[in-house]
This record gives C-alpha cells, sequence and structure tokens, in this order.
C-alpha cells in the first residue's frame, strides 16, 4: 500500500504541470486583462475588457474595448492620452514585461513553496483572500454532502429491498422531481416561500450570522448559523440528493442479485446480516467513489450561484469574481489549490476502500 500512495503523489505532480499549463495558456488568448481594466477604469469605460490586439491575450495584454486606433501607436485604445511610460510601469507591475514562458516558470516554482504573491485589485495576499471565503464553501459543501449521504444512503437501501413496490414508486417520483430541479430554482422558491418573498418571513436572506453574532451565548451562536445555513443547504443538497438515492439503490440491486448473496441465504443467515454483513461493503464502493467530486463539486459549480442569491461571499463568488475582472493570481491559485485538493482526496478515497472491504488491494494494480 505504502508504494501505491507513493506513486499516486508523485503522479500529482505531472498532473498538476499539466493542469496548470493548459489553464495558463488558455489564458494568453483571452481577451482582455488587468492592464486593460486598469485603463478603462482610468477613462470612465468598462472595466471588462473583451477584444485584443495581435493575439496578445491576457498574458501579453489586448485593447481595451476594441482594436487599436491605427495612427495612436499605442497598444491600447483606451490608452490615448496616457503616458507610455505608466503603461509600460503597469506591465512591470504586473509581470507582463516578461516574456509568457518566464511567467510561467516563476509562477510555478513560487506555488511549489506555496506562494501565491497578492491580488492585483485588492492589495491583500491570495492564501488570506481564499482562508477569508473558504468558510462559508466549506460550510455548503460539507453540510450538502454529509445531509444528501446521510438521507439518500438509507433511502436508496430502502428502496432496494422493496424494490417494484409502492413505497419504491412514490419515492422514485420525488426523487426524479427533486433531480429536474435546479438548485437556483429551488433556492428561489425556498425564498419566495420562506424568506419574505410572498409568504412567510422565517429565514434570513444573506450571510451566514446575525450583526450580533458576537453577542450572543454558546447555543445562540449554533442556533444562529443554522438558522442562516439552512435555504442554502437544502438548495443545494436538493439534486446530490436525488442523484446519491438513485446511485445507491441501483448498486445495492447489483449486489442483491449476485451468487454470493443466494449462497448466504441457504447458510440460513438473516436478510439483515446479509444485507449488511455482505451486501453493504460491496455495493458502498461505487457510492464512496462518488463522494470527492460531490464534495469539491459543492466548492464551486452548485455553490456559485446559491452564494449569489443568498449574498454569501464563498470561492465560487470569488473564482467567478476574479475570472472577470481577470485577477490571475487569485484564478491560478485556486485552480492550483483545489485540484490538489481533489486529487488528495480522491488517493483517500481510494484508501477509504480498502478500509470498507480489506480484500481490495492497490499494490497488484497498475497506475
Amino acid at each position: 500500500m505504502f508504494a501505491y500512495v507513493a506513486r499516486r503523489l508523485l503522479l500529482m505532480i505531472p498532473t498538476i504541470f499539466g493542469i496548470m499549463l493548459i489553464s495558463f495558456v488558455i489564458v494568453q488568448f483571452a481577451p482582455g486583462g488587468p492592464v486593460e481594466r486598469i485603463i478603462a477604469q482610468m477613462q470612465g469605460a468598462d472595466g471588462g475588457a473583451t477584444a485584443r490586439i495581435g493575439g496578445g491575450g491576457g498574458g501579453d495584454l489586448g485593447a481595451a474595448g476594441g482594436a487599436a486606433d491605427a495612427g495612436s501607436g499605442g497598444r491600447y485604445r483606451g490608452a490615448q492620452g496616457l503616458d507610455p511610460a505608466f503603461i509600460a510601469q503597469l506591465e512591470k507591475q504586473f509581470g507582463f514585461d516578461r516574456p509568457a514562458h518566464e511567467r510561467f516558470i516563476k509562477m510555478m516554482t513560487d506555488y511549489a513553496t506555496f506562494n501565491f504573491g497578492k491580488s492585483y485589485f485588492r492589495d491583500v495576499s491570495v492564501l488570506s483572500l481564499i482562508g477569508e471565503k473558504l468558510p462559508v464553501s466549506i460550510t455548503l459543501g460539507l453540510w450538502m454532502t454529509l445531509i444528501s449521504y446521510a438521507i439518500s444512503i438509507p433511502l436508496g437501501i430502502a428502496k432496494a429491498v422493496r424494490d417494484g413496490s409502492r413505497f419504491d414508486v412514490w419515492t422514485s417520483g420525488v426523487v426524479i422531481v427533486g433531480y429536474a430541479i435546479p438548485s437556483f430554482l429551488f433556492a428561489i422558491l425556498l425564498i419566495v416561500f420562506f424568506a419574505g418573498g410572498s409568504f412567510w418571513q422565517i429565514f434570513p436572506l444573506r450571510g451566514l450570522t446575525s450583526e450580533n453574532f458576537s453577542e450572543l451565548s454558546l447555543v445562540g451562536k449554533i442556533a444562529d448559523y443554522l438558522w442562516h445555513i439552512t435555504l442554502p443547504i437544502f438548495s443545494m443538497a436538493i439534486g446530490a440528493f436525488a442523484t446519491s438515492t438513485l446511485l445507491t439503490k441501483n448498486s445495492f440491486l447489483d449486489e442483491i442479485r449476485k451468487q454470493y448473496v443466494l449462497t448466504a441465504r441457504m447458510k440460513g443467515l438473516t436478510e439483515r446480516q446479509v444485507l449488511y454483513g455482505h451486501v453493504f461493503r460491496n455495493a458502498m464502493l461505487i457510492v464512496i467513489a462518488g463522494f470527492p467530486g460531490a464534495f469539491i463539486g459543492a466548492f464551486f459549480a452548485g455553490s456559485l450561484l446559491i452564494e449569489t442569491i443568498f449574498s454569501l461571499d464563498g470561492l465560487g463568488l470569488l473564482s467567478f469574481e476574479s475570472i472577470v475582472n481577470r485577477d490571475y493570481p487569485v484564478v491560478f491559485a485556486s485552480l492550483f489549490i483545489f485540484s490538489l485538493l481533489g486529487l488528495v482526496v480522491n488517493l483517500l478515497s481510494d484508501l477509504t476502500y480498502t478500509w470498507i472491504d480489506p480484500r481490495i488491494d492497490f499494490e497488484t494494480r497498475e497506475v
């Protein structure tokens, strides 16, 4: 097992390098950049640059708001009338005075020592910025995953045992409806009914805590925290709950129909002993395999819309705003950190396989 873990850890290095290289190359061809954004702001134009000159992209710098005037002699249309020395100073400040390959090598060298630099526009270190937003994303991702698994696993087992019964049919209908409703639409529905939209004002609409949170007792703080996260968590859990339930049911059905289950029954074992002593550890493997994706995915795709709707300042919203604002240190640092986190979680998932079923031996597999 030690050799397998060592190989997996070593393979993380080229994997991370490939992810960062592809992302860096794509950014070079993306229109606009931080220099264009500053120029556009100085000119009173829109902060988002959407066009470029001569293939500059995000790294070689494009033109703010369109092609540069041919007679201006400048690279940036928004920079007309600005001192070229000032533009050169901006490029040097952001490191764009050097070739792209040098910037990439320096970035990866710094990231190897977890030196992520500072945000371009917030004047704060990237790690501090991510750490500031992390509690919101951890809250959403962890609670959503735990709740969806805590409900879907028992429900999926019950559906598998009662396959074809009225209970199975009715719960399948509920699950399918839950899967069909997008999380953001369900969030709006909850706001309309329970957050003062048109009916009741039961839950708050923004933030993880109240303004007087520091003045509350320990029990009051816990209650206030749970009060604030109820609607966002339920909004995110509805889709994951449906997927996990059907996955669990199908996995258990496949195992229940295998020969070893019939053999166990013929030996006189009770249904409970067969289900939880033999079927459970085999059927749960595929469910566990989906845990890393569900947990890590909750930090981004699902949480972005939920964070926006409920005014939660988390990593999903931070990543989106950083991409729009061309805040590349935050963009690449977030990508690096959570790509690394995803690889580590996948490794932990494999190790969990061996804990559930000791018969699995990764040493005999080729990585």
